[in-house]
């Protein structure tokens, strides 16, 4: 395993310890981080022992691994308006290319690497985390294809629409079950964005946030056509997101619609928890239809001067 491996699953933890709010003295067991990260104990083990190098966990003799900070001094975090990773970059850069056409929808691992300038393992690395998130697969044979997109604003408002429909419905469904560790887990997170993730976190962590609050909520409806419909339209506005301008101000107010909806939830209202739901898609709708951005700007290099728009 190479250390350029080692520094992406570091990367992945600190992501995760940001994302679910998790604080300094949160214990890190290698049992839990390989269910997160699906892969075997060595290479986390090497990720860790590059955290408490960088500052971030301390190891505990005979007690293992302690989150010690996830602020903006730890080496890992690419925080700020505008930064990212450098995978963070070339996945972001495959994802602008590919929503504005510069990238056909049937790709060769060659054309890749030759277009983002880019090695075959760190490639392989951003199409396997692509691949998870559902908007490419390996062809049989060889070379990768993208799967359909969210591609004009009539598709983003009809796929707005409905989200709208369907998910208000699971929670007024005759199957949905409130779940309290999810909620209170939900909650966490939230209260975090509130507190001050909605100021430090990235585009890409603030869209897996959100992209978790609504599947959670669908997870407790028991349908699994439903779940699977959220998670797709996620999947599909995944790209389109990234391409937007971050307003900060929308997340805190976006943070605010989903805390209410949670203590609706909490206080057993479901019907007033749907009401706030479906409001706060349709507001969503209307909002981010004016703001998507579908025009070309592609970006071959993700070591070029400009930023890929988020």
């Amino acid at each position: 395993m190479t250390n350029e491996l080692h520094r992406a699953l570091a990367s992945r933890i600190m992501r995760h310890a940001r994302t679910s709010g998790l604080r300094p003295g949160h214990h890190f067991t290698e049992a839990s981080l390989q269910e997160l990260l699906g892969i075997s104990r060595g290479p986390i083990r090497e990720a860790l022992a590059r955290l408490r190098e960088d500052g971030v966990v301390e190891q505990v003799p005979n007690k293992g691994f302690f989150l010690v900070s996830t602020g903006p001094n730890a080496s890992t975090e690419p925080l700020e308006s505008g930064a990212h990773s450098d995978e963070d970059a070339l996945y972001l850069a495959i994802a602008d290319s590919r929503l504005v056409g510069a990238i056909s929808e049937t790709v060769s691992e060659p054309e890749l690497m030759r277009r983002f300038n880019v090695s075959r393992p760190k490639l392989q690395r951003i199409l396997n985390r692509i691949a998870a998130e559902g908007w490419i697969e390996r062809r049989e044979g060889r070379g990768w294809s993208f799967a359909q997109m969210i591609d004009s604003v009539e598709a983003y408002r009809e796929s707005y629409e409905l989200r709208q429909i369907i998910e208000p419905a699971g929670i007024l469904g005759d199957g949905f079950r409130p779940d309290g560790a999810v909620l209170a887990r939900l909650k966490q997170q939230q209260v975090m964005i509130r507190d001050a993730g909605w100021q430090r976190l990235s585009q890409i962590e603030l869209f897996e946030v959100n992209s978790q609050f609504h599947e959670q909520l669908a997870s407790m409806s028991n349908n699994r056509f439903l779940v699977a419909t959220v998670q797709r339209q996620n999947q599909l506005r995944r790209l389109v997101e990234y391409r937007q301008t971050l307003n900060r101000d929308q997340v805190r107010g976006q943070n605010d619609e989903h805390l209410d909806i949670l203590d609706a939830l909490e206080k057993g209202n479901r019907n007033e928890a749907a009401q706030l739901l479906a409001q706060h898609l349709g507001s969503a709708k209307k909002r981010k239809a004016r703001t998507a951005i579908f025009s070309p700007t592609p970006m071959e290099n993700p070591d070029a001067t400009r930023t890929p728009k988020l």
